[in-house]
């Protein structure tokens, strides 16, 4: 793969404007390399020949002339500084010979090239003012970044003395005995060397360039809390001066030693005083406290709210470690970026400009990127001795989950499963061709009956291989789909897992209709197989308990995570909505159909003579009067959503999200009364519903176009589209807009009653609510673009985890 493809591929998404633009630089070379073809056409050959001729020279050697100068030097002196002196040299004579020279400036660095009256000259000079252009760019935005994580760190280091304390509050509620007090800093005092050696030996090599004062400082911190908590930033500073001027009067040893003992001082237990506990409005019980006006923050040292905290903790650092190997990679790629191009100029040139810009890439703060470093190896030591009881392996398991490996098996067994899909809708259609089912007797009842049931397996199937194809692309496209939904690393599924679920299901669902499209009855007690006849209903409750299992089989980690989104959306408004909750929401607005085919399940076979295909569903006031609350309740859940977060964020544009859904619920149950009132009334109601659907349907349509694919932007420079778009054929966006407008008035079957000779009434609605399946298929995309490109903007590549404790000092400073 060419560098240019994997600095792309291995971008953060949400910070692709930071990087430096290296596609753009390689224009700018490519401008130097056509003049110096312009004005030599032969150069191109030349060049071939001269490489030619090259394979023949003197073999130099593995090791250049000035390793083996170094490595005599360090033979021959043993210490000292001296074993440098001809890699320096070599420095300065690259140095005195490059054609440019770097220095700071008042908006960052800026070089000017010294070679501006050769021929051509202005070419290169462009490209060294893009080139300080991107470094620049890429150093702000490192500081920035740095700023704020080392902010954090703070506040961490905060939280972990109040963990501390509130762990000797819960092991010893009565107070801690001096004597045992006593016992266990001198237990300390002995375990933290070994201790600090054995998470030094195991740390990254860059751990051991630390001197062993800041390295022992940092462990000490590790150990036992920051022993400064409730100082104020003055005495911090002070006590900062202190211990610098005692590492200086003793030596190395002695000063580690000092610090390691520091570290065997407990946490004070007065950090307790003014601590807080934070509780977020996340579930039920706080969401109707905060509605009633209770507050609770007073802390209550119980092992159950002590287990709540270091969850809390556990999930902060988790995701604070994340933040700084983004920033490590961050660092790493744009320097390798900056060498890569200067490489390039020195070969098309034949300059040596490398070495001194990239002298001071290497000095810069993203170039040399040690304070990212030392909090990497801070947090590392810190969550392992704290969270996972000094075990490594398991720490770093939890810190660095390894990426899934795409199997083979996968792969295998989706086409396998897809190739029956096929098959077996093959034999289906040949099976009623050849049998001429259709035109037997039992052709209405089994219409009536049977494929309400068996339509269920079809529309989540569907629903699932929209699913699919929008992974598919959302990857294609660099959309950020596993940190916008909130899935944790590496347990996110791709469109493999997904269609390898859907096909299984597909699979399962054809061979019971295959087994089931038997309308013979018995002679005598004119009965279908009871076997067959319950099909579905086993299906139905395999597929449930699969759903449900708790053993880590079958994605457990997936299911969980929609189970969650799914009780959080039926709880509605009782817990915090996110993302996800209302993402899986809409989605289930479009499963109308299938919510009213369980509701078909469990007349027919809880009512109804499935034996005999027969039931009276249809007829009753009852399964009619719920036919209107399982239309409804989708919609219900989505305005619930929608006034909860209008009573949180305080934005008007939840206000009228939620208008939206109450007009669609009128809607839907102005439709549901016009199919099921008599025919005298028909007329009245379907103009009611006409309207109403209307208006709704023209609502949804600007807020899906306008506010949720952030289209139909006249002043954007992608003209009635946006600014940014990650598919590169515009029209693709007219055609999907297109697209969502006329599958968005489908509904017009129900109120028009569009009726072919050769469909079934059932058939016709099926065909309906895939058409809106599809729809929500094409929605899911350009609405988790839109999002994934508003994360862009606002470089949002972290989710915000809230902390347990609060301190009074920081809501005094909020205030």
């Amino acid at each position: 793969m060419k560098f240019g493809k994997e600095f792309s591929s291995q971008m953060v998404p949400e910070w692709h404007e930071t990087y430096m633009d290296y596609n753009y630089l390689k224009t700018l070379l490519k401008d130097i390399i056509n003049f110096k073809h312009k004005k030599n056409p032969h150069h191109a050959h030349g060049h071939h020949l001269h490489r030619k001729f090259t394979l023949y020279r003197t073999f130099s050697g593995l090791l250049s002339k000035s390793r083996l100068k170094r490595h005599h030097h360090g033979h021959g002196h043993g210490h000292g500084g001296g074993h440098f002196s001809d890699s320096d040299d070599d420095i300065e004579e690259g140095l005195k010979s490059a054609p440019i020279l770097v220095h700071s400036a008042s908006h960052g660095y800026e070089t000017t090239f010294l070679m501006t009256a050769e021929e051509g000259g202005e070419y290169e000079m462009v490209f060294f003012r893009r080139l300080d252009d991107e470094f620049n760019k890429v150093e702000r935005f490192y500081k920035e970044k740095v700023e704020e994580v080392v902010k954090e760190a703070v506040m961490l280091n905060k939280q972990m003395d109040a963990l501390i304390a509130f762990r000797v509050k819960v092991e010893h509620p009565d107070g801690w005995p001096w004597e045992e007090r006593t016992v266990e800093m001198t237990r300390l005092a002995s375990d933290v060397a070994s201790s600090a050696a054995a998470v030094t030996a195991s740390s990254p090599a860059g751990a051991r360039s630390m001197k062993p004062g800041v390295q022992a400082h940092m462990e000490a911190i590790q150990e036992g809390g920051s022993s400064k908590a409730g100082k104020s930033d003055e005495d911090e500073d002070e006590d900062d001066e202190v211990d610098k001027e005692e590492d200086k009067a003793v030596p190395d040893v002695v000063s580690s030693d000092i610090s390691r003992l520091k570290a065997a001082r407990p946490s004070p237990i007065e950090v307790l005083d003014r601590v807080k506990m934070n509780h977020t409005k996340e579930t039920p019980r706080s969401t109707i406290k905060s509605v009633l006006q209770v507050s609770n923050t007073e802390l209550k040292f119980s092992r159950d709210n002590l287990r709540r905290v270091e969850e809390k903790l556990r999930r902060a650092f988790v995701e604070f470690y994340q933040k700084l190997r983004l920033l490590k990679s961050y660092s790493f790629l744009n320097v390798l970026g900056f060498s890569k191009i200067l490489k390039k100029y020195d070969k098309i040139t034949s300059r040596h400009a490398t070495q001194s810009y990239m002298k001071m890439v290497d000095n810069s703060c993203f170039g040399n990127s040690d304070e990212v470093n030392r909090l990497i190896e801070r947090v590392e030591a810190t969550f392992i001795k704290h969270f996972t009881n000094a075990n490594r392996t398991k720490g770093m398991n939890i810190l660095r989950p390894k990426p899934k490996r795409e199997r083979h098996r996968i792969t295998f067994s989706t086409g396998f499963l897809g190739g029956c899909v096929f098959s077996l809708v093959v034999a289906l259609f040949a099976i009623i061709r050849t049998r001429n089912i259709l035109q037997e007797e039992g052709q209405k009842q089994y219409m009536d009956i049977m494929f309400p049931l068996y339509s269920l397996f079809g529309f989540i199937v569907l629903h699932i291989l929209m699913y699919a194809g929008n992974i598919y692309y959302w990857r294609r496209y660099r959309v950020n789909y596993s940190f916008i939904f909130g899935f944790k690393q590496g347990s996110e599924l791709g469109y493999r897992q997904v269609l390898l679920v859907g096909f299984s299901i597909g699979v399962l669902a054809l061979l019971c209709v295959i087994a089931n499209l038997d309308m013979e009855v018995d002679p005598e007690t004119q009965e279908y197989t009871l076997f067959t006849e319950l099909l579905p209903l086993l299906l139905l409750i395999v597929m449930f308990i699969v759903l449900v299992l708790p053993f880590n089989i079958f994605y457990r980690s997936s299911r969980l995570f929609f189970l969650t989104c799914l009780f959080h959306c039926l709880a509605a408004p009782l817990y915090k909505v996110t993302l996800p909750d209302f993402l899986l929401g809409d989605q289930l607005t479009s499963q109308v159909q299938a919510l009213r085919s369980v509701q078909f399940y469990i007349c027919h076979y809880g009512w109804g003579d499935f034996r005999h295909r027969t039931n009276t569903c249809r007829e009753s006031d009852a399964y009619n009067s719920f036919l209107f609350i399982v239309a409804a309740f989708p919609y219900v859940c989505r305005l619930l959503q929608c006034l909860r977060r209008l009573f949180e964020e305080k934005n008007a544009e939840q206000g009228y999200n939620g208008l939206k859904y109450f007009l669609t619920i009128m809607a839907v149950c102005l439709r549901t009364a016009y199919s099921v009132v008599d025919e005298e009334h028909k007329f009245v109601w379907r103009m009611l519903a006409g309207i109403v659907s209307a208006i709704a349907a023209i609502f949804c349509t600007y807020w899906d176009l306008v506010l949720d694919w952030g289209l139909l932007n006249r002043t954007s420079k992608n003209r009635w589209l946006r600014d940014k778009l990650l598919i590169p054929q515009k029209k693709v966006y007219f055609i999907a807009m297109i697209l969502n407008v006329l599958l968005r008035f489908a509904w017009l079957q129900t109120v028009l009653d569009f009726n072919f000779s050769f469909m079934h009434r059932n058939t016709m609605v099926a065909v309906v609510a895939s058409l809106e399946i599809i729809r929500r298929g094409i929605w899911n995309f350009f609405r988790l673009e839109n999002e994934h490109l508003n994360n862009v903007g606002k470089y949002r590549a972290f989710k915000t985890v809230p902390l347990p404790f609060n301190y009074e000092e920081d809501d005094d400073k909020g205030n």
